[in-house]
C-alpha cells in the first residue's frame, strides 16, 4: 500500500515538474521597446543604443494561460493516476516538448488527456474514445478537451487479431494508400467511421492507448494501430507515434508489422515510440523486408 501511495507521489511530482518547466518557457520572454515607449518611468528619445539597451535587459512575463494553471491545479489536488508510468510519460512529453504547438491524435480519453491537450498548449490534440458515457463524463468535467465516439467493427475483438493479421497482409486492400483514401477502402483493418478531419490532417503525434483489450472479448487495437499506420506513412513531414501496453501480443505483432521494427527510436516499460520517415515516393508494403 506504501509503495502505491509513493509510487503516486512521485508521478504526481513529475507531472507538476513538467508544467513547471513548461510554464518557465512559456512566460518568460524578451520584449523589444520601440521609440518613445516609457520604460522605467521615463522616456527614452529615438536612439539606437537606448533600443538595443532595452532589447537586450528588459524582459517582460506574459500572463499564465487559464488552460495551463487549470491542469497544475487538477494534478495537484487530485489522487487520478494516469493509465501511464512516470518514466513511460517521459518518453512522450520529451517530443511534445519539441514539437508543440502540433497535430497530435489520441486513440482513448482517460487521466492522462489533460496532461497531453496541456503539453500541446496551442495545438490541436483530438481524443477518439468508444465509451460513450465516459465521454459525456469527461466532456461535463473538461469541456475543453476535444473528444470523438469511435464505434470499432464488430469483428475487432482481442480473439480476431490473429486471422485479421492473416487476412491483412495478403489482402490487396490493405497495401498502405494514401489517407484520403482511407475513408473508402475495402480493407477490414480500416477505421472509415472517423470525423473526415482525422483522414485529411497531417498528425505529428499520435497516441495508442485504446480500445481497452485487456481481455479476449474486449476490442482490440489492430484497427487503431493498422489506420495510424496508414496516417503516418502517407504524412509529408516525420510522425512520431507511440503504441502503450505493449507487453500484450496483440499491440507487440501489430506495431512490428504495420509501424515497423526498424522505427522504432525509444522503449520504456509498456511503451513503444516509433518515428516514421515523411511519404516515400512510392511503396507498397509497410515495412521493408
Amino acid at each position: 500500500m506504501g509503495s502505491k501511495a509513493n509510487q503516486m507521489l512521485k508521478l504526481r511530482i513529475v507531472i507538476i515538474g513538467l508544467f513547471v518547466i513548461f510554464v518557465l518557457l512559456l512566460s518568460v520572454s524578451i520584449s523589444r521597446y520601440s521609440k518613445g515607449k516609457k520604460t522605467r518611468g521615463r522616456e527614452f528619445e529615438s536612439h539606437p543604443q537606448f533600443e538595443d539597451l532595452c532589447a537586450e535587459t528588459l524582459p517582460t512575463c506574459e500572463k499564465l494561460p487559464s488552460a495551463v494553471a487549470q491542469t497544475l491545479l487538477h494534478y495537484a489536488a487530485n489522487n487520478v493516476t494516469p493509465q501511464q508510468t512516470t518514466a513511460e510519460i517521459k518518453i512522450t512529453a520529451g517530443v511534445l516538448g519539441r514539437l508543440s504547438p502540433c497535430n497530435m491524435l489520441v486513440f482513448g480519453l482517460g487521466y492522462d488527456s489533460l496532461l497531453w491537450a496541456t503539453l500541446n498548449h496551442g495545438g490541436r490534440t483530438i481524443f477518439l474514445e468508444e465509451d460513450e458515457e465516459w465521454i459525456a463524463k469527461m466532456r461535463e468535467k473538461h469541456p475543453e478537451l476535444e473528444s470523438h465516439f469511435v464505434e470499432y467493427p464488430a469483428d475487432t475483438m482481442v480473439t480476431d487479431a490473429y486471422d485479421l493479421l492473416k487476412y491483412a497482409v495478403s489482402e490487396p486492400e490493405c497495401v498502405p494508400q494514401g489517407r484520403e483514401e482511407l475513408e473508402f477502402s475495402r480493407c477490414k483493418l480500416v477505421l472509415r467511421n472517423l470525423p473526415a478531419e482525422i483522414y485529411s490532417r497531417e498528425w505529428d503525434a499520435i497516441m495508442i492507448d485504446a480500445p481497452k483489450g485487456y481481455f479476449p472479448e474486449a476490442p482490440g487495437r489492430m484497427h487503431a494501430i493498422y489506420t495510424s499506420a496508414v496516417l503516418a506513412f502517407s504524412s509529408t513531414r516525420p510522425t512520431h507515434v507511440f503504441v502503450h501496453d505493449v507487453n500484450r501480443s496483440v499491440e507487440d505483432i501489430y506495431s512490428n508489422t504495420f509501424l515497423c521494427t526498424h522505427n522504432l527510436v525509444a522503449a520504456q516499460g509498456s511503451l513503444w515510440h516509433f518515428t516514421i520517415p515523411p511519404k516515400p515516393t512510392s511503396f507498397t508494403t509497410f515495412c521493408s523486408t
